[in-house]
């Protein structure tokens, strides 16, 4: 039994509920015995007493008295290392930008980025093979659609998570995508605003253009630009979502009537359209670069390469990918 320690409380630990910290350090300790330490007076926070929904802060340094629970080992889990591991190895490959607080990946079409039904293989789990010392698995803090590849944003940390899932709610980043439509829309360039609804399908979940007022329907606003076409038959286009909403882009380029090219949702089969030779029929939507707040401050700009597939339809077509990236900056 050790004696009596003072454990400095994290920067990435601020705000957290004294209860909390004690679960996240000394899992071992049940609640009954630390409202028990805590009554006594023998935990204590900067020399004084506490209670159990006390919110604690980077710095305070927290007394703990001999208990007879082993604090959270840090480190891998005992036999296995977890960087090496199939999942921690393949996350490294997707790796576009790490710093203390934030990873970036290029996550791959076709890969979930969370569990659902008949899904084995996520990003959300695959993320346990990057757990810290301190036991802290690294957290989602917006979506992908499975078939979408591109820019995701990982949070290394409850704090990084916190501030940037704000960014996302008040909208203070800035997603483009790239995608391959049908067609050539009249507009160069154009804003979407419609109201969308979900709706069960025998394929899983679909959205609708909905009537304003609609029950659950929500605002939806998109932002496109033509970059490139090739004859009348496909255009290149980069678009915003100004709004987050489920499949928005995809459900936004059906309604203009310029669905995405391989959409295995909206792409409506027309006899008289012929799909383009060499191309693989898998979506073309990808999310090409990210402007967001960093969690420390000043702002983290990053660009995703296109994935296979569309590397492959960009060299047919003769779309530069490069060109246009140099013309942006």
């Amino acid at each position: 039994m050790a004696g009596i320690e003072h454990i400095k409380v994290d920067h990435d630990e601020a705000g957290m509920r004294l209860d909390r910290w004690f679960k996240q350090h000394y899992p071992g300790l049940g609640f009954g015995a630390l409202q028990k330490l805590l009554r006594s007076g023998q935990i204590r926070v900067d020399g004084g007493r506490v209670k159990a929904d006390t919110r604690v802060e980077p710095g305070q340094m927290i007394r703990i008295p001999p208990m007879n629970v082993d604090p959270k080992k840090s480190g891998p889990i005992p036999g296995r290392d977890l960087k090496h591991s199939p999942d921690g190895e393949l996350l490294s490959r997707m790796l576009l930008h790490e710093d203390e607080r934030v990873f970036v990946l290029n996550k791959p079409a076709g890969l979930a980025v969370q569990g659902g039904s008949g899904v084995v293989r996520h990003i959300d789990k695959m993320l346990e093979a990057w757990t810290n010392k301190k036991g802290e698995k690294p957290r989602l803090v917006h979506r992908l659609d499975r078939d979408t590849s591109g820019v995701l944003v990982i949070a290394r940390s409850r704090r990084a998570a916190q501030s940037l899932t704000e960014a996302f709610r008040h909208r203070t980043t800035k997603k483009t995508y790239w995608s391959l439509v049908k067609g050539v829309p009249r507009q160069r360039e154009d804003k979407i605003s419609t109201w969308l609804v979900k709706e069960q399908t025998p394929d899983g979940d679909r959205m609708r253009i909905a009537k304003h007022g609609e029950a659950d329907a929500d605002h939806a606003v998109s932002f496109y630009r033509v970059v490139d076409t090739a004859a009348h038959t496909l255009a290149w286009l980069e678009m915003e979502p100004y709004t987050g909403r489920t499949h928005q882009l995809r459900v936004h380029a059906h309604h203009i009537g310029h669905p995405i090219i391989g959409d295995p949702k909206y792409f409506d089969d027309d006899p008289n359209w012929e799909f383009p030779g060499g191309i693989q029929k898998r979506l073309h939507l990808h999310a090409r670069h990210i402007d967001v707040p960093h969690p420390d401050g000043g702002r983290l700009k990053v660009t995703a390469p296109l994935p296979p597939h569309m590397v492959q339809s960009w060299n047919l077509l003769g779309f530069d990918a490069d060109r246009e990236d140099l013309d942006k900056e």
